[in-house]
């Protein structure tokens, strides 16, 4: 089954989130923090993809893309971006970070897992 890891500190969307992959069979392993979601990441057995809040109470998800992206793992693991942090420019910058993708919230329910299944599409 495929697992997923979600890096988000707030828990209404925690539990959104969780709820909206788990109804489309997809396993859920959760990490409140920046630090949290690193440690979980490089874990074995590994997410097959993470869904990456930017805004976090430790280490922003700037830092924890880098510290992935910069370990044994690198492009393995897809991460999309998944953040209410929408500047202008934001997309492109955590694009050419290394995210593999990019949604804004709130996210739309109805149409959040065909934007994931998209991205993850698109690295094959």
């Amino acid at each position: 089954m495929t697992r997923a890891l979600i890096i988000e500190d707030t828990p209404d969307n925690m539990r959104l989130i969780t709820f909206i992959l788990n109804k489309n069979n997809i396993d859920t392993i959760e990490a409140e923090t920046g630090r949290k979601g690193v440690e979980l990441a490089l874990a074995h057995p590994r997410p097959d993809f993470i869904i990456l809040d930017i805004q976090l109470p430790d280490i922003n998800g700037d830092e924890v893309l880098r510290i992935i992206r910069n370990s044994e793992v690198n492009g393995a693991i897809p991460i999309i971006a998944m953040t209410s942090y929408a500047m202008s420019g934001d997309r492109a910058r955590l694009l050419a970070a290394g995210c593999n993708g990019y949604i804004e919230k709130p996210i739309d329910p109805m149409i959040v897992m065909d934007q994931i299944r998209e991205i993850l599409q698109s690295r094959c």
